[in-house]
């Protein structure tokens, strides 16, 4: 759809402040909304059904990660065997992954942390996997991806498992499409409330791979306020595709 706008990093980042601060939309209130999409698109890229498949999913500490956790109850709830993998310590993850990794400890989901020389021992995990969900940088990216998170990124890509990346590929910088190293090689891309303007660039589609936008129900009063014309893109399905 060539009417859907794009967004930079900073227009990105005012648009989850205001719903936070102006518009009283937690945090947790849109992960959920992204975590559930994450799991449909998931199920679409498997066929329709993911009973008995196996999806690993890759969690960050921040709340790309708290989208990915969220994303496995789902997940768990369609009838997938899901594993996810924490970049970092338990106790290390911000206040909303943090939220989501509990509920998911209390469902007495699969979920371990991996740091250092462990993240070696992931590819047991990838060798029987069906998908790979990218859930490890959102669009807060600065410089190339450090440890643990370097070695997750180029063991997901050796595994050549299809890859769902989660608002943007982990490694890719949102405004400019530049991969760094190293950068998520994903089958396809769910960019979340609107697809960031790097994600459009001609060097970053061999890591972006299908794009499409959800909604995280942003008002259209949000957007007005920083003159971003926005239509309405959600009419008959949660999930569009840009490309």
């Amino acid at each position: 759809m060539n009417t859907i706008p794009t967004v930079t990093i900073d227009q990105m980042r005012e648009i989850d402040r205001m719903m936070v601060e102006d518009i009283g939309v937690s945090i947790i209130m849109m992960m959920e909304n992204a975590s559930r999409n994450i799991a449909v698109i998931a199920r679409r890229m498997l066929g329709g059904s993911v009973k008995n498949k196996k999806i690993v999913i890759l969690c960050g500490k921040g709340n790309n990660g708290g989208d990915g956790l969220g994303a496995a109850r789902h997940l768990i709830n369609f009838g997938a065997k899901v594993v996810c993998l924490l970049t970092t310590e338990v106790g290390e993850l911000k206040t909303d992954a943090r939220k989501q990794y509990d509920i998911l400890h209390n469902s007495q989901a699969h979920v371990e942390a991996y740091h250092g020389p462990r993240c070696f021992s992931l590819l047991e995990e990838f060798i029987d996997a069906d998908l790979l969900i990218d859930a490890l940088i959102g669009y807060d990216l600065k410089g190339n991806p450090r440890e643990p998170i370097e070695t997750f990124i180029q063991k997901a890509n050796e595994s050549e498992k299809p890859i769902l990346s989660v608002d943007i590929p982990s490694g890719l910088q949102g405004d400019t499409g530049e991969p760094l190293f190293p950068t998520i090689k994903a089958a396809t891309t769910l960019t979340l409330a609107l697809p960031k303007v790097g994600l459009l660039t001609e060097k970053a589609k061999e890591f972006v791979g299908e794009l499409y936008v959800t909604d995280l129900s942003v008002p259209k009063s949000v957007y007005d306020r920083l003159s971003i014309d926005v239509p309405v893109l959600f009419e008959h399905q949660e999930i569009v595709k840009v490309q």
